[in-house]
C-alpha cells in the first residue's frame, strides 16, 4: 500500500490549489479516506474526510465552504480542492487511509502568504 500526495506549494492568500493523492496497492473506493494537515508547533488535524462506498464527505469547520475533498475511481486518486486560501492553512498536509489498518502519505507543504 502506497499513497503519494502531490500539487502543494506557495500561494496567496486568496487563491486556490488543489491537492492530489495517488493511490495503489488497495482501490481509493474501499476505504476510508481523509486529508489532515500539521502546521508548524501543532498537532495533526482532520481536514476532510469521504467515506468507502458511495462517498459521504465532512470537513472540518475551519474549512467547510472552502475545501472539497472528492475522489475518481479510475484514477484511484483522492483529490483535496482548496480555494480561498487563509495564511493559516499553511501546513503539511497528509492523505490518510483506513482500511481500517492505516496507512499514511509522505504530505506535502502548503504555504499561504503573500
Amino acid at each position: 500500500v502506497q499513497l503519494v500526495e502531490s500539487g502543494g506549494g506557495l500561494v496567496q492568500p486568496g487563491g486556490s490549489l488543489r491537492l492530489s493523492c495517488a493511490a495503489s496497492g488497495f482501490t481509493v473506493s474501499s476505504a476510508l479516506m481523509s486529508w489532515h494537515r500539521q502546521a508548524a508547533g501543532k498537532g495533526r488535524e482532520l481536514v476532510a474526510i469521504i467515506a468507502r462506498g458511495i462517498g459521504i464527505t465532512n470537513y472540518a469547520d475551519s474549512v467547510k465552504g472552502r475545501f472539497t475533498i472528492s475522489r475518481d475511481n479510475a484514477k484511484n486518486t483522492v483529490y483535496l480542492q482548496m480555494s480561498s486560501l487563509k495564511p493559516e492553512d499553511t501546513a503539511v498536509y497528509y492523505c490518510k487511509a483506513s482500511k481500517p489498518d492505516t496507512y499514511w502519505g509522505q504530505g506535502t507543504q502548503v504555504t499561504v502568504s503573500s
